[in-house]
């Protein structure tokens, strides 16, 4: 369906014949439709040209000549660049490929209805755009075709599922992910997946394509009898849970034209999905995002350090809290005595020194079931001198405090 631009095009031009570049692609395989084209190229759609040449490639090299330059005109005027032309040779470095719509190839004449490809940053830099296209984050799309009663997804390849691989996204605001109905999609991606709420397994299928969210279009076909009018109920889903969208309803007078309904349906359905987008409607389902871990959690709703957070996990387990004690050793007795008294206190699990000073200060690791506030409380309680807070503590003994050639108080008072 795309082939590059002239003069190379030209060597491929047997593919194109009633748009066989295209079904070529659809065809290949037994089951599945890759898309035809997901690029951001410019495209200029339902050129027509007539032509007459010397000989049948003469004519078809000049309609085509003459398809880019009535494109151009077409996509400038569109993009407010005024309609100017350009020369032929800056054409062919602007043109990225040329679709073939319809073709009717006489010895000398060519007529046909084309559509042009312009390469976005190309032609924005000589247009005096940008090239910038806002874009949603990736969607996963997941075309569900009902067909006489059977809905089918990617378990066979149907129209509905081609009708999107031939679609081109380029000029779309939604960045979709078109599976190609290959490998396990089949599986992953049906009618029971789409009717499946849970956003785990959800989470699971996104994170395989690459993508954020999901888009459900789906097609009812209705024929009225064999070889009469097909009728095509529409509708825009989205999300696990199935949100509608918008919805609406093409008809066309035989089979024949079903390629083209259910083309103009998808281009319908883009149409709602960008409108979504830009009243609010379409926004990307915040629970489908991976979970926080249970850490960055607490830190975000309590605003506790990871040394608290650590704290915590570790009494939630039954670990108990280290807590490093600083205390005077005037003596070895010193030392038994403080780690006796340590042990005393309710919720202690062990105390042992850790860092011996005799005749300085020695450090103690304590063991305790509880916040480090309630250990020092009891320590007070027990005539301790407490200094400082947290996990490391200095203590002392009250008595100690007072000078040692304090004077006894006998004075009376008179």
């Amino acid at each position: 369906m795309r082939i590059r631009a002239l003069p190379t095009a030209l060597a491929g031009a047997a593919l194109l014949l009633g748009g066989g570049a295209v079904l070529a692609q659809i065809e290949g395989g037994g089951r599945g439709a890759p898309p035809v084209d997901s690029g951001s190229a410019y495209e200029v759609s339902g050129v027509v040209v007539d032509v007459s040449g010397k000989s049948a490639d003469a004519a078809r090299y000049g309609g085509w000549r003459l398809a880019q330059r009535k494109a151009w005109v077409q996509l400038s005027n569109r993009l407010g660049g005024g309609g100017g032309l350009v020369s032929d040779g800056t054409l062919d470095s602007l043109v990225s490929g040329i679709v073939v719509e319809n073709e009717q190839i006489g010895p000398q004449r060519y007529v046909a209805k084309l559509g042009v490809l312009f390469d976005r940053t190309r032609a924005g830099s000589i247009l005096g755009i940008s090239a910038y296209a806002d874009r949603s984050p990736p969607m996963l799309v997941v075309p569900l075709q009902w067909s006489g009663g059977v809905a089918q997804g990617f378990e066979q390849r149907t129209e509905w599922q081609q009708a999107w691989a031939r679609y081109r996204t380029g000029n779309s605001s939604i960045d979709y992910v078109r599976p190609s109905g290959t490998g396990p999609d089949a599986l992953l991606l049906n009618l029971g997946q789409s009717q499946r709420p849970g956003r785990g397994w959800w989470r699971t299928i996104l994170d395989q394509y690459g993508a954020n969210d999901v888009l459900i279009p789906v097609v009812r076909l209705y024929r009225q009898w064999p070889g009469g009018p097909v009728i095509g109920a529409f509708e825009a889903r989205h999300g696990p849970d199935n949100q509608m969208i918008g919805r609406f309803t093409l008809r066309v007078g035989s089979p024949d034209g079903l390629p083209q309904l259910l083309d103009a349906g998808v281009k319908r359905l883009d149409d709602l999905y960008q409108q979504a987008r830009r009243n609010g409607t379409l926004r990307p389902d915040a629970t489908l995002s991976p979970p926080p871990p249970p850490e960055v959690a607490l830190d975000e709703a309590v605003g506790i350090d990871s040394v608290a957070e650590a704290n915590l996990s570790q009494l939630a387990t039954g670990a108990g809290l280290p807590v490093t004690i600083q205390f005077d050793t005037p003596s070895a007795a010193a030392i038994t005595a403080t780690e006796s008294a340590m042990r005393a206190v309710p919720g202690v699990r062990s105390a042992a020194t850790t860092s011996l000073a005799l005749g300085g200060v020695s450090l103690m690791r304590v063991t305790f079931d509880g916040d480090p506030a309630a250990l020092k409380a009891a320590l007070e309680a027990r005539g301790y001198q407490v200094f400082g807070t947290g996990q490391t503590i200095r203590i002392r003994r009250v008595s100690q405090l007072l000078p040692p050639d304090l004077p006894a108080d006998n004075a009376t008072t008179g």
